[in-house]
């Protein structure tokens, strides 16, 4: 079974990477660019096609690695 965990910075958090990125994109002439923030995806693989119970190892690894839930949310996808 395929997985997709997509954490983000929560509202409100400073982003400074994102405004980098906001500035380069401006830079290089991209036009409309209002704002950017950045995040990280990562596609897991597991074994098994239980998708509750992959639901739930999915979010324990990310309240307990993949994300830091101070300043960050994350997203769970079965794909």
């Amino acid at each position: 079974m395929k997985a997709r965990v997509t954490v983000t910075l929560k509202t409100g958090i400073l982003d400074p990477q994102g405004k980098a990125i906001e500035g380069a994109l401006k830079s290089l002439g991209v036009d409309g660019v209002a704002s950017v923030r950045q995040g990280k995806v990562f596609d897991i693989e597991l074994a098994g096609a239980d998708k509750a119970k992959a639901e739930v190892v999915l979010k324990e690894a990310a309240d307990k690695l993949l994300a830091n839930t101070v300043i960050e949310n994350y997203r769970v996808e079965l794909l």
